[in-house]
């Protein structure tokens, strides 16, 4: 933990939780993700190109990773939108999407290949985590499986997802953790990761009602994209500067790079230089 605020803690960091579980990743391990959806090119790099180009692509990055910080060993997972947000109702009037069993089954068998963990990630639509999270639970009582939430597609006022921005409050966040809990209670599982996407502040309400447990690692993803001093202030702001647990910083391939002032993505140097280190590292 002294090593992820170089050796520099403050009043807000590392943020005083209970002493990890066994099994537990955080903070020994740093985690390099690959994220998107196997349908859709425009979500994200896994479905951007085939298994065997992601899977060579992610273990490139996983290496630069390693090289840039060699104490701390780095795991790769593929972090896939299980339940995506749409434009229009559809048959369930929610505004959202299941994926099929079977591809995330395929998920699972990439990941098998690195030895990779695997997030599912919840774009609730006009859904609730109430509803979506029970649905995941086969795949989340396997040990390698963790959980992402994403508050910019949680519509709470009824609004069409991509129109505006939606929310979670502290109480949704602790309705997935004390889910996960429960599950890692019950069947004697490692401790589970819950990632929680943001970029805004009115995405993630009453974050110091966020509650913390030992057998849940909770990350507050810098989800944002732009050139580095943009998503450098962003995570200065709504993630380090709102401390709930550990700290995931977002890359975008494609987005980070389309201002001509700065054409470059944020190397993994540039980002270990952050007031914390992030812990999980995330590729769209």
């Amino acid at each position: 933990m002294l090593h992820l605020v170089h050796n520099r803690p403050s009043y807000n960091w590392p943020v005083k939780t209970a002493y990890p579980l066994k099994g537990a990743i955080f903070p020994f391990t740093r985690i390099v993700a690959y994220y998107g959806n196997l349908y859709s090119k425009g979500m994200g790099i896994l479905g951007a190109l085939s298994s065997e180009q992601v899977l060579k692509k992610l273990q490139e990055e996983v290496k630069n990773w390693q090289e840039a910080d060699p104490e701390t060993p780095v795991r790769p997972a593929l972090h896939y939108i299980a339940v995506t947000a749409q434009r229009s109702p559809g048959t369930s009037q929610k505004y959202r999407l299941r994926m099929p069993f079977h591809q995330i089954d395929k998920i699972l068998g990439m990941a098998k290949e690195l030895d990779a963990l695997v997030f599912l990630d919840i774009q609730p639509g006009h859904s609730t985590l109430q509803e979506e999270i029970p649905a995941l639970e086969k795949y989340l009582l396997l040990p390698q499986v963790h959980l992402g939430i994403d508050p910019e597609y949680a519509m709470k006022n009824g609004e069409v997802p991509c129109t505006t921005i939606g929310t979670m409050d502290a109480t949704d966040i602790n309705y997935a953790s004390d889910y996960l809990a429960r599950l890692v209670k019950e069947h004697n599982l490692p401790p589970k990761i819950l990632v929680v996407h943001r970029f805004t502040e009115a995405m993630v309400t009453n974050y110091r009602k966020i509650q913390t447990c030992p057998e849940v690692q909770i990350v507050l993803n810098m989800d944002g994209f732009g050139y580095p001093a943009k998503k450098i202030d962003t995570y200065d702001h709504w993630i380090a500067g709102q401390p709930v647990q550990f700290t995931g910083f977002k890359l975008f391939y494609k987005q980070d790079v389309l201002d001509k002032r700065w054409p470059i993505m944020m190397t993994p140097a540039a980002i270990l230089k952050l007031y914390p280190q992030p812990v999980y590292i995330q590729y769209q």
